[in-house]
């Protein structure tokens, strides 16, 4: 959790226990007049729904066969690990925005479009980094890895390491999933903070966004 001036970043697991009781924790403690989600309007009317989001292979002319078929396999794998922890893909998202509807508080939607997101993976995603990727899925089997529990929120330290692993082994992965959209929701929370100066304001994001966008509030004094 970040906290600075009129704003909290709550850094969260989509699939997560602790992630559900940290949001209701912070509207029953602060009661937010505004809260920022990690969510674009597709995502956003897809969650609310209960529509699972689908790519068609017609989409692949517009984002890439390569965002398509990352679309494909994320969806899938989240719904797998979703089932696994019995907690929906982004529950503590949606939970988010019910208790903001609830309360009264203004919703704010800063993640950056899905489509301009998949089209950019298409763009920076190199064959090496593909061929590296299915090099560590087929080692990792038989690698000594740290056991993480899928229904909490990952330790920082954790988190911080596979983010710094992800940049160093993924670098065009990581600029069009990571840093891009760091950048895209802390330049919507700055302008958020600017416009309701009074307001206070909850931010709900992944936890692989939270350093990311913490460092770039800083780096612009807010």
């Amino acid at each position: 959790m970040f906290r600075q001036g009129n704003i909290s970043i709550i850094g969260t697991s989509h699939i997560s226990e602790d992630s559900l009781r940290a949001v209701r924790r912070e509207f029953s403690e602060n009661g937010p007049g505004i809260v920022a989600i990690e969510l674009d309007y597709r995502r956003l009317h897809a969650l609310l729904s209960n529509v699972e989001p689908r790519v068609r292979l017609s989409d692949a002319r517009r984002i890439g066969i390569k965002g398509y078929l990352f679309a494909l396999l994320g969806s899938w794998i989240q719904r797998k690990l979703g089932e696994h922890v019995g907690v929906a893909p982004g529950s503590e998202m949606r939970l988010a925005v019910e208790l903001a509807r609830d309360s009264g508080a203004r919703i704010a939607l800063i993640d950056r479009d899905i489509e301009v997101t998949l089209r950019r993976f298409s763009q920076e995603f190199t064959w090496r980094e593909k061929l590296r990727l299915l090099r560590e899925i087929f080692l990792s089997p038989f690698s000594r890895r740290e056991r993480i529990d899928l229904a909490k929120v990952p330790e920082k330290r954790l988190v911080r390491r596979l983010m710094a692993d992800v940049r160093e082994s993924f670098p065009g992965l990581y600029r069009a999933l990571v840093s891009e959209r760091d950048e895209h929701m802390a330049s919507r929370l700055k302008s958020l903070m600017a416009e309701f100066p009074e307001e206070r304001i909850l931010a709900v994001v992944g936890a692989g966004h939270e350093d990311g966008i913490v460092a770039l509030m800083r780096k612009s004094g807010r």
